[in-house]
């Protein structure tokens, strides 16, 4: 991949840009040439909405709903892959019953929930046993271990995470408490999945990959972008790589940030996060008119 990206820095709703390696331009012709069979898949957090210290008051960019509503039509699907519960990434999103939405999917729990525009339904499997064993220790285990104060815990669901983005020392905090994390996920049958000053003790087999692949087989896809911030999307971007080998044409976007420099070497195109994004929805679906 290439590690030169071109940024969207014209406000223009028609600019898109040059991705930096030639299988990032492949993706995105295949896309402007077959947008019927196109799938557009957005990580939430860093993404669509800035990161803020409290994920509970995390919002979509307030443009970014028009503009996934302005391409949504014109594309198989647009599908937000996020690690939160399905039905708190709609209703922070802003995505239920908003015209133009229908080919909208949010896949929460990293594919383990589904929630359809088009129908309002959602599906959501029973918890994992390990996540209930596992928030009911961490307070205790975070004590012991001297975790600073502002770390906190996210209740997810089917999953936990610890934040220390609060914490004085943000990163110290995060490196104090990945090995016991680890160990407490591998006693519960759990893995720890590292983030943006977040800990997330989950099941195996769930990630943002597997929740695309699925997705895209699904939808009979020639063509899929992705786009995404943060160590969970590497995933996600890994299986844009392998779908490329099976002859599907990829675009992969890092919604920017100098916290996760793997997903900017990776990435085909950089924008400038949030805002970016939604530049860059905007002029597919200027382009698609």
């Amino acid at each position: 991949m290439g590690s030169h990206q071109d940024s969207i820095s014209d406000d223009s709703p028609d600019h898109l840009p040059a991705p930096a390696t030639a299988v990032g331009r492949e993706g995105l012709d295949a896309l402007l040439a077959d947008p019927g069979r196109a799938v557009v898949a957005l990580d939430f957090d860093g993404t669509l909405a800035p990161i803020v210290a409290d994920p509970d008051r995390a919002r979509a960019h307030p443009d970014a709903v028009p503009a996934l509503a302005a391409l949504a039509p014109k594309v198989a699907s647009v599908a937000v892959i996020t690690g939160r519960p399905a039905g708190v990434a709609v209703h922070h999103g802003g995505f239920a019953d908003v015209p133009g939405l229908e080919h909208l999917v949010v896949l929460g729990h990293y594919g383990a929930e589904r929630w359809d525009a088009v129908t309002g339904t959602l599906s959501t499997p029973p918890p994992h046993p390990g996540v209930a064993a596992v928030r009911a220790e961490l307070p205790g285990l975070l004590e012991r271990s001297g975790a600073e104060q502002g770390t906190w815990i996210e209740e997810k669901g089917h999953a936990v995470a610890v934040h220390t983005r609060r914490a004085p020392d943000p990163q110290a905090a995060f490196d104090m408490l990945r090995a016991p994390l680890a160990d407490l996920a591998a006693r519960h049958g759990l893995i720890v999945e590292p983030g943006r000053m977040v800990l997330e003790l989950r099941p195996p087999g769930m990630d943002k990959g597997a929740a695309l692949r699925a997705h895209a087989r699904d939808v009979g896809a020639a063509s899929v972008v992705y786009a995404g911030d943060d160590l969970g999307d590497l995933p996600a971007f890994a299986a844009v790589d392998t779908l490329r080998t099976e002859g599907t044409a990829g675009l992969l976007v890092c919604s920017g940030s100098d916290e996760v420099p793997d997903l900017r070497k990776r990435a085909d195109v950089v924008v400038d996060g949030p805002a970016g994004v939604v530049r860059l929805l905007r002029a597919l679906a200027a382009r698609l008119t």
